[in-house]
């Protein structure tokens, strides 16, 4: 039977400052040849929704949150060539067109059509995916078609969290050599989602990886899939110093987007070391230009080419899923998105997948991916 759209659909809007709310917009029409519509089953919370959600990204409200969703094609433009009305897809949080200068290079997070999920405060933004249905540009090059071998509830990580944390980690970790792949001292600065993700990516890379954070039970969790802990409190710096012979850390990934974040991650690195900085900055700090000169230190800082890695990142979720799968236990009807965002800003849980109507029930992801 043939797709008949609805003229309204529920959607997550944001209001103000610590204020969202579930109301109905217009549904979604194709406005160019490469668009797709697609019907979400899956949506979730990320910590980046919380930049504009405190308020330290000052954006216009009343756009339509959320860049991390998985759907159903239920409507295509004609320069859609790829992809079937009713295929399944992954979609990445940044759209691609796959052929402009950056995307050629593997540099698509800053494609030259590309527009960002979800967010209406930098330039080239579009409603986003906390919602029933979502316009999506470019589809045929941005769009992925959801693999087997995962749960769905799962795959909402690769619109971005887990290809992040995968850029985090491999930017300078990916194909070291036997010696220093033993050798090496990690550090990831924050144990939240992306965190855990990005210590999940390192230990494929490294033996050795150190989980930092001031909150015991994300201590814990980076603890259970196998780093060494190291709680704020207790002096981090010193201690991968003491750990290195004085020498600091070989590589830091940064997964806070604060400026003592940041300057933690610069006071443990060793000389030569490798700052590889995903947390969204929203803040000015000073920088001395002289000590990095004495520390002839990289640094790399930005948002994830997703789908330029996406195959790769994929790979490795599906190699690694029981890992993360705790990430993805806690599910919510969309309805409830008002209270799911004052739980995620207060810490009570990690993620939160949001499913529609009928769909939304607890979700058992261990027993998905297996015991």
């Amino acid at each position: 039977m043939p797709f008949k759209p609805p003229e309204k659909m529920r959607a997550v809007v944001l209001k103000g400052d610590y204020h969202v709310e579930v109301e109905d917009r217009p549904y979604p029409k194709i406005k160019n040849p490469t668009d797709s519509v697609l019907k979400v089953s899956s949506t979730a919370l990320c910590g980046s929704d919380l930049h504009f959600y405190r308020g330290h990204l000052k954006c216009p409200p009343d756009f339509i949150c959320g860049h991390e969703f998985v759907g159903e094609i239920v409507e295509k433009g004609d320069g859609v060539k790829k992809f079937e009305v009713g295929d399944k897809v992954v979609v990445p949080f940044y759209t691609a067109c796959g052929e402009c200068y950056y995307c050629v290079r593997g540099q698509a997070s800053r494609c030259a059509k590309g527009e960002l999920f979800g967010n209406s405060a930098p330039a080239n933004t579009i409603d986003g995916g906390q919602a029933e249905y979502v316009r999506c540009p470019l589809a045929d090059t941005t769009f992925v078609k959801t693999p087997a071998g995962i749960p769905e509830e799962m795959l909402v990580l690769m619109a971005d969290i887990f290809p992040t944390g995968y850029f985090a980690a491999s930017r300078f970790l990916k194909n070291l050599p036997d010696r220093d792949r033993k050798e090496y001292t990690a550090v990831c600065i924050g144990c939240g989602p992306v965190g855990i993700c990005a210590i999940t990516c390192a230990l494929t890379m490294v033996d050795t990886v150190y989980a930092i954070d001031g909150v015991p039970e994300r201590l814990e969790q980076a603890k259970e899939i196998g780093a060494i802990p190291i709680n704020l409190k207790d002096n981090p710096v010193q201690k991968i110093k003491d750990a290195t012979n004085g020498r600091g850390a070989d590589v830091v990934i940064e997964g806070v987007g604060h400026a003592d974040a940041w300057q933690m991650a610069f006071d443990m690195i060793r000389p030569w070391g490798s700052i590889s900085s995903i947390g969204v900055h929203t803040e000015k700090w000073e920088v001395n230009g002289l000590l990095l000169y004495g520390k002839n230190v990289t640094m790399a800082f930005g948002r994830c080419p997703v789908r330029s890695i996406f195959e790769d990142a994929l790979a490795l979720l599906v190699q690694e899923q029981k890992k993360v799968a705790f990430l993805c236990g806690k599910t919510m009807s969309l309805e409830e998105a008002p209270q799911a965002y004052k739980d995620f800003e207060q810490r009570k849980v990690h993620k939160i997948v949001f499913k529609m109507g009928d769909q939304v029930k607890q979700v058992d992801i261990a027993e998905k991916v297996g015991s």
